[in-house]
């Protein structure tokens, strides 16, 4: 495997230059395109998905003073809230290390981070109550959510480690006929209740019509402007949406 620009690079990653933009990178996990960031513009985004996460963070109505990432890739959010929110406190947490070795050595962020190497629900799991304003949940075994963050026992983790006003953003991917948001929808709410769960996305995706990403959030849903094409369930709607799935526990998962 060759790569440009990336010396000793581990067997199945890969950090390609942008030829289109000077500061425009992809980050490639056995071929597949995981990330893309700009270090110059962090605001130019490439992926939907992380629009669609950015709009969500940045609709709350106080600035975040602690923000929790589950899932590194190439840094793209916490890259976009530094921008926004300079001196912002920020945890990344990544279980690949060869990736984030990667990413640190080809494209440093210039703002301080913590990183930290381990499993996301260890990890909220020794995290004290109430440390985040904001949790990102961008973690994928493959091309599926791993198991055991998609269950009502990590979804209580979660909402014991935000903050009052806090707001989990958590990014799902499904293929029709959704059955699998299905389910995080309604493990999500038996937590958060149907006030405090809702979910983005659009239209095509969420009716089924097309695979796609879907994001979650959970706490204190903020208001948020939809575009052309696009959806915010809530409530009723998000009731319909979820109806005949079952919350998925840890003896389940």
């Amino acid at each position: 495997m060759a790569t440009h620009g990336n010396r000793g690079t581990p067997e199945g990653l890969e950090l390609l230059p942008d030829p289109a933009r000077p500061g425009g990178w992809t980050l490639l996990v056995d071929g597949v395109p995981q990330s893309y960031v700009d270090v110059a513009d962090p605001e130019h985004l490439a992926f939907g998905y992380v629009e669609l996460i950015a709009r969500s963070v940045r609709a709350r109505r106080s600035v975040p003073g602690r923000i929790l990432h589950l899932g590194g890739g190439a840094m793209t959010v916490p890259r976009l809230a530094a921008r926004w929110w300079p001196g912002v406190a920020q945890t990344v947490v990544e279980i690949n290390g060869e990736l984030m070795d990667l990413v640190l050595r080809e494209i440093p962020p210039a703002f301080p981070v913590e990183l930290v190497a381990g499993d996301a629900r260890q990890v909220v799991g020794t995290t004290p109550d109430r440390s985040y304003d904001v949790i990102v949940v961008d973690v994928f075994d493959g091309a599926a959510m791993p198991a055991h963050l998609g269950t009502v026992e990590f979804a209580r983790e979660l909402r014991r480690v935000l903050r009052p006003d806090g707001l989990a953003v958590i990014n799902v991917t499904d293929v029709p006929p959704m059955a699998f948001t299905r389910i995080q929808v309604a493990t999500v709410a038996a937590v958060f209740g149907e006030t405090g769960t809702a979910l983005l996305g659009e239209n095509d995706v969420l009716r089924g019509r097309r695979a796609g990403n879907l994001i979650m959030l959970a706490g204190a849903i903020p208001s948020l402007r939809v575009r052309r094409g696009e959806r915010l369930l809530r409530e009723g709607e998000l009731v319909v949406f979820s109806s005949g799935a079952r919350p998925r526990t840890d003896a389940k998962a």
